[in-house]
């Protein structure tokens, strides 16, 4: 396979960490904007695609999320199909004519959304396709501390803080939106409280509050970039049981603290060869993948609604 990337950042070692524990047979194109690029072991740099005679099977877009309308555009004009991590994009403007361009080329695509792949939410999902239970309640908390995502680097220069540069928490943990509609499907109607005023003294936005409205009940979502104690729960309040789904120590328990599911072997770093995997057989299957451009970008009218 020729596989082309955009984007040598730490989520795109991830994306190419997985195609190597996959052991796919395939050779690795970075395409690099200075020509003085550092050269990666296992990576050939090109530095722009005219004139260039390689059919590449996928793109993978793994740059700062303000950057990749650009490459969406570039790459589905090419129709090469397109693996985009999330965020697909920063923000809704013309975003319309993206959609028509992807779908009218009928390019195959896929937000990259890692958290579906984890083995607590699956185990949800499937008791929630299974079972008929009533939903009370749903209450969702993501919250860890900026500065630790990366040791060694200034937190205030890296996207995540930056808002020009597609950065904050809403953008950022846009995970928890996404398993939310996955589970429980897309909510009647939205509201929202987005603020920057913690002591990181970031322009970013690092807390968030979402309130979905679904006809029975009503899921609620805190997100922040200020909790130094990670915490990352998913409480489901049903009219019979409790469970707290915990992606942090990967179990699941019940309202008696009984654990109901638990995988203490797991490493999150597992999900990215996972979700590389399935696109890689919608790819060879002819399948339409699950999370396409156009979903994400309705669960994105939800995360930017009230910025």
């Amino acid at each position: 396979m020729n596989v082309l990337i955009v984007g040598l950042g730490s989520i795109a070692r991830k994306h190419i960490s997985a195609i190597q524990i996959l052991k796919i047979d395939a050779t690795i194109y970075a395409l690099r904007s200075r020509p003085n690029s550092q050269i990666e072991d296992g990576i050939t740099n090109i530095y722009d695609l005219e004139n260039l005679n390689i059919s590449f099977d996928f793109a993978i877009i793994s740059n700062p999320t303000h950057l990749h309308f650009e490459f969406i555009e570039k790459f589905a004009k090419l129709e090469i199909p397109l693996f985009i991590e999330k965020p697909a994009v920063n923000t809704l403007e013309n975003v319309t004519t993206l959609i028509d361009l992807i779908e009218n080329r009928k390019v195959i695509n896929y937000i990259a959304c890692n958290l579906r792949f984890h083995p607590c939410i699956e185990f949800l999902k499937n008791k929630l396709n299974s079972e008929d239970l009533k939903i009370n309640e749903v209450n969702v908390y993501c919250g860890s501390y900026l500065p630790d995502w990366r040791p060694n680097v200034d937190f205030r220069k890296i996207y995540s803080a930056n808002a020009s540069m597609g950065g904050g928490v809403h953008l950022d943990l846009f995970h928890e939106l996404d398993y939310v509609s996955w589970l429980f499907g897309m909510p009647n109607k939205s509201s929202s409280t987005l603020r920057n005023v913690s002591s990181l003294h970031i322009d970013a936005i690092d807390y968030a509050n979402y309130i979905l409205q679904y006809n029975t009940f009503t899921a609620n979502i805190i997100l922040n970039y200020y909790r130094k104690k990670s915490k990352r729960l998913i409480e489901v309040v049903f009219d019979n049981e409790i469970l707290e789904v915990d992606l942090i120590n990967n179990r699941i328990i019940d309202g008696d603290n009984k654990i109901v599911f638990e995988t203490p072997k797991f490493e999150m770093k597992y999900t990215y060869s996972y979700q590389l995997n399935y696109f890689i057989y919608c790819l060879k299957e002819n399948k339409v993948p699950m999370n396409s451009f156009r979903e994400s970008v309705e669960i994105l009218k939800i995360v930017l609604k009230d910025e």
